[in-house]
């Protein structure tokens, strides 16, 4: 009984230090992803990395990859493709790749150019470049080169494959209808979505379409017509072209600043009438508030009338007020004469108050 105890308080013990800080056991733990050594340096080539023989090869179900395994054994995910004029259609084919399952480890295989050529077409970047542009890539963890255009199943079992991520249309060549039928049909394909708007084939046709342009770009910047396998005729007739857009440009750049003179010449004009009509009313206003039929000129006349009229009429004295005598003026004295001086003669004038003076004379 004491030993059932005994047994009990360690399994607790044991317990108590195998939870973590949270709670959680080491048992329940959600796996951490390890930084991937990629993301600092160029994905590692299949033969330099290695794969390990020591377990049997054993495919993990598409339900424990999606429920996740563990950190030592990820699901391994292998894409392939030319990977020519590596764009972002690529790289989003290979996130889409990398992001299927928790735990992914992606291995990408590109072609070489003798079997790209033979099946497919010439390449702008050779398989060199190929290969080194896809390394470069973040979500890429293996590159496999050399890369066989159908898989068998002793290369995905050399490489450990648990899943083939690939768009699901179906890709005939090389005498198949679809390459990747027989992936499909033992449900290892996982289907991925391509990015409309963008391929290699879209790039080489914008490339293409506008030829004359990219060659005069090209000799513009160095190149000399033998490197761009343009003929002396060719050669000079995109110099001339080039002339040709230079004077146009010229023109063009002329008539946008002329179109700018003008505007701004016709917007300061139009801001010089409306400031002339502004004055205009302000000066006829400010006319008829003076000289108008009712202006401050008319209320001045009036005021200078009345204070005129005002001025030269005389003052009547009021009828109560007595009346004042003058008093008389004095007398003249002729100078150094003692009497004043004789008066004239007085007519004679009648009790009716007629002169006489001038009847007797007749």
């Amino acid at each position: 009984m004491d030993m059932q105890v005994a047994a009990k308080s360690n399994s607790r013990k044991r317990r108590k230090e195998d939870t973590g800080s949270n709670g959680i056991t080491d048992d329940d733990a959600i796996p951490v992803k390890i930084l991937r050594p990629t993301l600092s340096m160029p994905a590692p080539f299949a033969n330099e990395n290695g794969v390990t023989g020591d377990k049997p090869y054993e495919r993990v179900t598409f339900e424990e990859a999606k429920s996740g395994t563990p950190l030592d054994r990820p699901v391994r995910v292998y894409a392939d493709g030319i990977f020519d004029l590596f764009h972002s259609g690529h790289a989003r084919a290979l996130m889409q790749a990398k992001s299927l399952f928790p735990n992914t480890y992606l291995i990408v295989g590109v072609c070489n150019d003798d079997l790209t050529h033979q099946f497919k077409g010439f390449t702008v970047m050779n398989e060199a470049e190929r290969y080194d542009a896809v390394r470069h890539c973040r979500y890429v963890d293996e590159l496999v080169q050399n890369a066989p255009w159908s898989l068998s199943p002793e290369f995905l079992e050399m490489h450990r494959i648990d899943f083939v991520a690939h768009d699901d249309i179906p890709y005939s060549s090389a005498g198949s209808d679809d390459v990747y039928k027989h992936i499909k049909d033992a449900g290892m394909f996982a289907p991925t979505q391509r990015t409309e708007g963008i391929s290699t084939s879209d790039i080489i046709t914008r490339i293409v379409r506008d030829y004359d342009l990219y060659v005069r770009r090209n000799l513009q910047r160095g190149y000399t017509a033998k490197e761009l396998n343009v003929s002396f005729i060719n050669e000079k007739k995109y110099n001339l072209q080039e002339r040709v857009d230079k004077v146009k440009q010229k023109v063009k750049d002329v008539e946008e600043k002329s179109k700018e003179f003008v505007q701004k010449v016709e917007e300061k004009s139009i801001d010089l009438i409306q400031k002339w009509e502004e004055k205009s009313r302000e000066f006829i206003g400010n006319f008829l508030e003076m000289f108008g039929p009712e202006g401050a000129l008319k209320h001045i006349l009036k005021e200078g009338k009345g204070r005129v009229l005002q001025a030269i009429t005389p003052k009547q004295s009021p009828s109560s007020s007595p009346t004042r005598e003058r008093s008389p003026s004095p007398s003249f004295r002729w100078p150094f004469s003692k009497t004043s001086p004789p008066s004239s003669p007085k007519p004679d004038v009648d009790a009716t108050g007629y002169d006489t003076s001038d009847d007797d004379t007749e």
